[in-house]
């Protein structure tokens, strides 16, 4: 017999270190060669480990949340035959989601915005794009699903997306016909271990609003027009994607920053350096099964309507099912955040730091107005308004200049037919 050491390989980009967010083994485990050791996530990416060798887990680095070193031993195998010399491990290629593979129907899926959180679409539509997803279940969970001939992708998740016994118990009492209704005792007690995308997600949160002094500005908009004028595009745009809200928004934010670079920007605190960007690489705040991510829109001033369309649904999609890459999920200038029909009157949005902005539109209601008749006079109408949200830094974005850019904003959007102009 031999053993083998498997050191956590260099993942690149400069990463140090990852933290463990499953194990795959235990010890006592046999492992083939490219077998499935853990999951390893970086600041950049979830990162599948697999086994160069095939034998008996021996140790282990330590728990789900621990933090490992690059170059620290992460696994160690006992082999067959002699002993087994350490070789360099390549990184890994493989940006893998962690739970269990279910597709799901694709009117199931929001046009570019889930119902419960920040997601890329403005007013919730359905988009009919299917991806994969995944169950998560704990195996007891799975061998009991399993025994009673329950599929898991059929079963409603109660929280957090993961299916539990109480979720096969509520499945149960559905099919025997007295319809999907919540438990008739409160649950349990649960003590969850915040690790991998939740505890990156508060690391960020809690650095955004310990280091930045925000402030927020909120006004409406009357999107009657762009809305109309959306409507009238999407009846005539034959092969191309349909549009959504977010794209107008994003192609008059791109149009309106020019003269407001300094919310286009990124301020380094510890150099005392701002970088007024020209170009607008547009994060989108996207909700996903594991947490909030903010994929990437490189060079949206340069995009027409429907290049922000399709491009919006694929980097969602990417974020959704855990293929993005690091590259599409960092860079981003100025983020754009949006809770669609969820929206409530008004957010106050937390920055994506290093930027200095974050924009957040609101839901659209439907509301009556005094406008003019024509005459010199006023009638009432019913107007649909929706109001936007920006939070900044005011270290570097003055009150002024963040109304003023909010206020160039809503002409655009309330003349809309300016966005299609040169």
């Amino acid at each position: 017999m031999g053993t083998y050491t498997f050191r956590l390989p260099d993942i690149g980009e400069g990463i140090a270190e990852a933290e463990i967010v499953a194990w795959h083994v235990q010890v006592g485990d046999t492992v083939a060669e490219d077998g499935r050791i853990a999951d390893m996530m970086t600041d950049k990416a979830t990162v599948e480990m697999e086994s160069p060798v095939s034998g008996r887990i021996v140790s282990i680095a330590g728990a789900v949340g621990d933090v490992v070193a690059i170059g620290s031993p992460l696994v160690v195998i006992e082999t067959e035959g002699e002993e087994v010399a350490e070789v360099a491990t390549p990184a890994p290629a493989a940006v893998v989601a962690i739970e269990d593979e279910t597709p799901i129907a694709p009117e199931s899926i929001p046009e570019t915005e889930s119902a419960r959180s920040p997601l890329p679409s403005l007013e919730g539509e359905r988009e009919q794009v299917a991806h994969v997803s995944k169950v998560l279940a704990s195996p007891a969970v799975r061998t009991r699903a399993a025994a009673l001939g329950i599929d898991l992708a059929d079963v409603r998740p109660s929280e957090e997306g993961r299916v539990r016994h109480a979720d096969l118990d509520q499945f149960l009492a559905y099919n025997a016909g007295g319809g999907y209704r919540p438990a008739a005792t409160a649950r349990a007690d649960e003590v969850v271990r915040v690790i991998g995308l939740r505890r990156r997600i508060a690391e960020n949160m809690a650095a955004a609003k310990r280091n930045i002094p925000h402030f927020t500005y909120v006004e409406e908009c009357d999107v009657t027009a762009l809305e109309a004028m959306r409507a009238q595009l999407n009846d005539a745009r034959g092969a191309k994607p349909k549009l959504t809200m977010l794209p107008l928004l994003i192609s008059a934010i791109c149009r309106t920053l020019p003269e407001y670079p300094m919310l286009n920007a990124r301020y380094d605190d510890e150099a005392g350096v701002v970088t007024r960007h020209g170009a607008v690489h547009l994060g989108m705040a996207t909700q996903t099964p594991g947490g909030l991510m903010v994929p990437v829109i490189r060079d949206a001033q340069d995009r027409n309507l429907w290049q922000l369309a399709s491009e919006i649904v694929r980097l969602a999609e990417a974020a959704r099912s855990g293929s993005a890459t690091s590259a599409e999920l960092s860079g981003s200038t100025l983020t754009v955040t949006s809770l669609g029909a969820l929206g409530g009157v008004a957010t106050t949005p937390v920055i994506n730091r290093p930027e200095v902005a974050i924009i957040g539109p609101n839901r659209i209601v439907e509301r009556p107005m005094f406008v003019p008749d024509g005459m010199g006079g006023e009638r009432i109408e019913k107007r649909k308004l929706m109001n936007v949200s920006i939070s900044c830094d005011h270290r570097v974005v003055d009150g002024w200049d963040a109304a003023s850019f909010v206020q160039a904003l809503k002409r655009l959007i309330e003349t809309p037919v300016l966005l299609l102009g040169d």
